[in-house]
């Protein structure tokens, strides 16, 4: 009973979830700011901003010099991102200057700021809404490690599963599947083991996959695992009651893709790709074991609670869970197939 009572009150949350954010419902991904400096006063200026359809959030970043108000030299969109240059000549230094996110404390992303430097060091930084602004000293040595920032990558590992809720959405319908227990363990060991593979492939340009595509197959993955947990436990077993791991194995290749697409999009430092990509995927299995503890604490709960709670499940109260969870993914699905087909 408990862990029914956990799959109605999680499926609801996401079904109110999935109707808040349903064009972002794969990750709040972060902006990307970078500067390129070939001299002092002279260096390239990029700034990606995230997209959802055809409109940008409301968020622009500016140097207190003002050499950013000036009409970018370059603006074009790339798939989820519109993308701003700026070239700067003979101007100031970034030596002191205030890097400033405007509108960025109304928002729920981050942006990711990397500046490399004539002699090649490297700084990277994250600004949160919590404060939108950055110092920026570019005199003496880097703020952080030159290269990768452990705590910008592992961070953003973080967010992006928090962020990621058809990951999450996926993880949770396998935990309600096979319950606590070993089975669980060896499926979610498979889980991780599979996306990890396909992440490091796909990020550092191993394999090459359309990432509207990818989206739709993870919509699709967690259809599949919300229809098997509407099928009758004295139905005739089927591959995923069976052997959940290589269902577990198999659809963790595709969501590893779609991790991958955030590190593509975010970018990944020059000569420091490996580390980044480490810390980032750690960062994703610190919040997956996270969710996963503490889904498994509330059930642990809720079953100690039994004895106090109403008796006797209603059908719908039993099928609701998977209703939930499986009809926020088909509209994932149906949305997704439709961005897909504007974009061709």
């Amino acid at each position: 009973m408990g862990r029914r009572l956990l799959c109605l009150l999680t499926g609801l949350w996401l079904l109110v979830l999935g109707t808040l954010d349903l064009a972002t419902a794969h990750e709040v991904r972060p902006a990307l700011l970078q500067i390129t400096q070939s001299a002092p006063g002279d260096y390239v200026v990029v700034w990606k901003q995230p997209t959802v359809g055809s409109m940008g959030l409301k968020i622009r970043p500016h140097l207190s010099s003002g050499v950013l108000e000036a009409r970018p030299a370059r603006e074009y969109s790339a798939p989820g991102f519109l993308i701003r240059e700026w070239r700067i000549t003979g101007g100031p230094g970034l030596q002191g200057q205030t890097l400033q996110i405007d509108g960025l404390s109304q928002s729920v992303t981050d942006v990711l700021v990397r500046i490399v430097r004539p002699d090649g060091q490297t700084i990277t930084a994250v600004i949160k809404p919590v404060n939108p602004a950055y110092l920026i000293d570019s005199g003496g040595p880097p703020a952080g490690p030159a290269g990768v920032a452990i705590p910008a990558y592992l961070g953003l590992g973080v967010e992006h599963i928090a962020g990621g809720v058809d990951h999450l959405a996926f993880v949770l319908a396998l935990l309600l599947l096979i319950g606590p227990g070993w089975r669980i363990v060896k499926a979610i060991s498979a889980f991780t083991l599979a996306h990890s593979i396909t992440l490091g492939a796909a990020a550092l340009g191993v394999v090459k996959v359309d990432s509207g595509l990818v989206e739709i197959l993870i919509a699709l993955s967690i259809v599949f695992v919300a229809r098997e947990l509407l099928r009758p436990r004295d139905a005739p077993p089927t591959l995923a009651r069976r052997s959940p791991w290589i269902v577990a194995l198999v659809f963790g290749l595709l969501h590893g893709l779609g991790f991958a697409g955030a590190v593509a999009e975010i970018g990944l430092p020059k000569g420091e790709e490996l580390g980044a990509l480490l810390l980032f995927n750690l960062g994703v299995e610190i919040g997956q074991l996270a969710f996963i503890g503490a889904a498994l604490v509330v059930m642990a709960g809720l079953r100690r609670l039994q004895p106090v709670l109403p008796g006797g499940w209603t059908p719908i109260a039993r099928l609701a869970p998977a209703y939930a969870i499986g009809g926020v993914a088909a509209f994932w699905l149906l949305e997704r197939f439709g961005a897909l087909g504007a974009a061709g």
